[in-house]
């Protein structure tokens, strides 16, 4: 099972990812955790140059081509090796990530990206699609907390509104794998309805959401 979780900057990925794996592993899966772009040494090193590299220039097309490059070297390095192995994968971003953020709010074609996003990782695609959802200005908040802002956080409030909005778009369109969930309550309450959703769709059982201080 392939699972992916996306969102607006600040929607809490990394949290619920963690805890969704511990979820899993606690019911005797085994789990691979990736992040996108990353979990490869060359996506490492595209991961630093897209998020850290705030004196380069890059173009929307260039950053477009830079995450589909780090993305089709972990589908073929981690993704495609752990579902072969009937691991269960859950990635902290995909493809959908293209889409919104150089496609919705960055104005690259929607058929362009589908294209290609296609060769870039073939038949990969998740099972199933978590957005988390989350208010611009809770967003900001969570950010402005954080001890600093990478390069894509610092794009202003229009890009990241229209980042909002096309995850929205693109989860109405594409119902069948994605699934929205309201990421502003408390994170137990987050993990809760993730959960929910992963046995509506295939029965899973979880054990009580963990707690503050035994996660993350």
């Amino acid at each position: 099972m392939f699972i992916t979780l996306d969102g607006c900057d600040g929607c809490g990925k990394s949290t619920q990812q963690k805890r969704l794996g511990h979820s899993f592993q606690s019911q005797g899966y085994e789990v691979v955790l990736c992040h996108d772009p990353g979990s490869t040494a060359l996506g490492n090193k595209i991961r630093h140059i897209l998020l850290h590299g705030h004196e380069l220039r890059i173009d929307n097309k260039t950053e477009m081509f830079l995450f589909m490059a780090a993305r089709t070297q972990m589908v073929e390095e981690v993704i495609r090796p752990a579902l072969n192995d009937q691991k269960i994968v859950i990635s902290d971003r995909f493809l959908i990530s293209n889409f919104v953020y150089q496609g919705y709010a960055g104005g690259i074609s929607l058929n362009t990206l589908e294209t290609i996003g296609q060769i870039a990782v073939e038949d990969i695609m998740p099972d199933l699609a978590v957005i988390l959802d989350i208010p611009y200005e809770i967003a900001v908040q969570r950010i402005v907390n954080r001890d600093a802002s990478d390069r894509m956080e610092q794009k202003g409030e229009k890009y990241h509104r229209q980042v909002r909005n096309g995850f929205l778009q693109y989860a109405a369109i594409h119902q069948t794998h994605c699934v929205v969930i309201d990421a502003a309550p408390p994170p137990n309450n987050v993990e809760i309805a993730i959960q929910n959703v992963i046995h509506e769709r295939y029965g899973i059982d979880f054990p009580f959401p963990l707690s503050e201080n035994n996660c993350c």
